[in-house]
């Protein structure tokens, strides 16, 4: 336990006192032409020299002149607005891997900047859903100033008098005199104005429309979550934990990128991360519970995508660190365990290292989590492949000793262990780097003077 509490105190998920690496880097979105004429704006003209390549910089002062501006564009719920404030939040969270700028945009600085984002994330999860499944209206919020909100066709869904025709209210010939007048077949689109129960009436341009302004909110959420400055900020936000975990649970119809940025977004705060949050007093938006939250990060870890499942042993491995989330991880261990095990099989380096680094966290949580995993079919095999092989990373193959060293301090495995006694006497004696910890197994497990009989069925199979 004593390497528990250090890790907890470092962050890491390695037990050691440096905080965990972060998933990837922050990007910035590049698809938008718009976002060259918010870079122009604010840009500064003096690139570092230790940048490759272009490279943009928002002037410091940028955020607090324009704070009040950034949030309510994000409100406003009109089309240009939103396309502003979102490429200005991509560059003022977009950095450079190992950039030294110090004029990085903490969320402290924009009040109200994370509740807005997570609207605008909001009002798409309210229309992502087909019709029938939607349960209740909702109010109109944002935008009910303006006749239209840019998204879509909605300029086309306007009668010939530039107000929008509800469904059912005035006379019934209204919009068919409107139709013949102008030509074209409008009721399908006067209908779509009204029919969807979210901010934006939209047709499916609109929609997509909608998505893209979404997926934009989650990769500056995401970006943010990079800024140590931020991870107490949001890891705190219920409203923020319960959006992305939401996401991730939907995965399976919700758009693949927004998915990838909220369980990236989850695994950076995961060292500061308690579950406990969603049962306490805070204000909740979505009603997630501890058990719903891990059970759409098992979605995550049964996924076939490699950058999800990847995500996902490398949350758990950082979430076991804190004692406090043990209760809600500790029910759904036997299922972890086995698909960990399994990951460690594939042929991807990377898989290999989220597996067995969680699995290194896991396996110092108590004693049934040692003896469940050693009694895994395949278990001590894959981890000796490891080893064997080798990994590339040679802190992986250090984890995969010290997990077999954790399996052979309990005396139930010993048994079991000692059939492989040759495979750890054959690494102790042809890789200097791992003697010691099989020096420290092999001494476990001949002797102790209670396993005299099991050393003998280890060696004559008695």
């Amino acid at each position: 336990m004593q390497k528990r509490e250090q890790g907890k105190s470092g962050g890491s998920s390695g037990g050691g006192s440096a905080p965990p690496a972060k998933r990837g880097r922050p990007f910035g979105s590049g698809s938008n032409s718009a976002a060259a004429a918010a870079a122009a704006a604010a840009a500064d003209s003096a690139a570092p020299s230790i940048l490759l390549g272009p490279s943009l910089h928002v002037h410091s002062s940028f955020a607090d002149q324009n704070n009040k501006r950034i949030v309510l564009a994000l409100q406003s719920g009109l089309k240009s607005e939103l396309t502003w404030a979102l490429n200005t939040l991509t560059l003022l969270s977009f950095k450079e891997k190992d950039d030294s700028r110090k004029d990085a945009t903490p969320l402290t600085k924009i009040p109200g900047l994370l509740d807005a984002l997570l609207q605008v994330i909001d009002d798409w999860r309210d229309i992502a859903l087909p019709k029938e499944l939607v349960k209740a209206s909702r109010v109109r919020s944002l935008g009910t100033n303006s006749v239209v909100t840019g998204f879509g066709n909605e300029y086309q869904a306007l009668g010939s008098t530039g107000t929008p025709h509800r469904p059912g209210s005035g006379s019934a010939t209204t919009g068919t005199d409107s139709i013949q007048q102008n030509g074209v077949s409008k009721s399908r689109l006067s209908e779509v104005w009204f029919d969807e129960d979210s901010l934006f009436n939209l047709d499916d341009e609109g929609r997509a429309e909608k998505q893209q302004c979404a997926v934009a909110a989650s990769n500056i959420i995401r970006n943010f979550s990079f800024m140590p400055d931020n991870e107490v900020i949001m890891a705190q936000n219920r409203h923020c934990l319960e959006t992305a975990f939401q996401c991730i649970e939907d995965h399976i119809v919700e758009d693949e990128e927004l998915v990838t940025n909220a369980l990236e977004t989850i695994v950076n705060l995961a060292p500061l991360l308690d579950l406990r949050i969603f049962s306490s007093s805070k204000p909740s938006f979505i009603k997630i519970t501890e058990k719903r939250a891990v059970q759409a990060i098992m979605g995550m870890l049964d996924s076939s995508v490699k950058a999800w499942h990847c995500a996902a042993a490398e949350l758990l491995g950082r979430l076991i660190i804190n004692p406090d989330n043990e209760p809600f991880l500790l029910p759904f261990f036997p299922q972890i365990h086995k698909r960990l095990i399994d990951l460690i099989s594939l042929p991807a380096f990377d898989a290999q290292a989220a597996a067995i680094g969680a699995l290194y966290n896991l396996a110092e949580v108590n004693m049934d989590c040692r003896l469940k995993i050693a009694s895994e079919r395949w278990a001590i095999d894959r981890l000796l492949k490891v080893i064997k092989t080798p990994h590339p990373v040679p802190e992986v193959c250090r984890k995969a000793a010290m997990i077999l060293e954790s399996l052979v301090s309990e005396p139930q495995n010993r048994t079991l262990l000692l059939a492989y006694e040759n495979a750890f006497a054959e690494i102790l004696f042809t890789d200097s780097r791992y003697s010691d910890t099989f020096a420290r197994i092999l001494y476990e497990l001949t002797s102790r003077p209670n396993n005299r009989v099991a050393m003998a069925r280890g060696i004559w199979g008695m």
